[in-house]
């Protein structure tokens, strides 16, 4: 049903993976391709009042947005909506918050933002899969280069194979033209 990402390395480090998670309940399968939001089932098995998933659904919107376009605006507007505030415990920083789930989630994104971690979470250019970029260089940009498995999707190679149509035709004979 999900695209099988886990398995691939594609999970967060602690609580950002609750917030990875979050975000990919809104996905586009591979064997449909056609847009799934799966929030409602997410929504249930957190038991979230209809009230806290609707606001769990708003952030998870944004931070889609922050992830997919690298505009962390709207975190700040959450910050303010939900009155996050930095507190030092027992010599650690932790952000307090209204108690309601939306916040807890926020929370943890707000510190992943501190830690340098929230930047390596990426949506996948052509199934918008977020994954954990653990790269040394933080420079991965598809979720996989290979396929995971006998009906698994690579969109890194599908990118390159495109790309390479592209540039040389669509012609069965992919042969470098003349002069090339």
């Amino acid at each position: 049903m999900v695209n099988a990402r886990e398995s691939a390395g594609q999970s967060a480090p602690g609580e950002l993976e609750s917030i990875r998670s979050l975000l990919n309940s809104w996905l586009i399968p591979n064997e449909s391709r056609v847009p799934s939001d799966e929030f409602g089932t997410l929504a249930a098995v957190q038991g979230w009042s209809r009230r806290q998933a609707a606001l769990v659904r708003q952030l998870r919107n944004d931070l889609r947005h922050a992830v997919e376009s690298r505009d962390t605006a709207c975190i700040n507007e959450w910050i303010g909506r939900l009155s996050i505030r930095p507190e030092v415990q027992d010599r650690d920083l932790v952000y307090q918050h209204d108690g309601s789930a939306a916040g807890h989630l926020l929370a943890v994104v707000v510190a992943a933002v501190g830690a340098g971690t929230w930047a390596r979470l990426k949506a996948c250019p052509d199934c918008h899969w977020v994954f954990y970029d653990s790269t040394r260089n933080a420079s991965k940009r598809w979720c996989l280069m290979y396929a995971g498995g006998p009906d698994g999707r690579a969109c890194g190679t599908i990118a390159k194979v495109r790309r390479y149509r592209e540039r040389w035709g669509t012609a069965t004979d992919y042969t470098r033209p003349a002069g090339s």
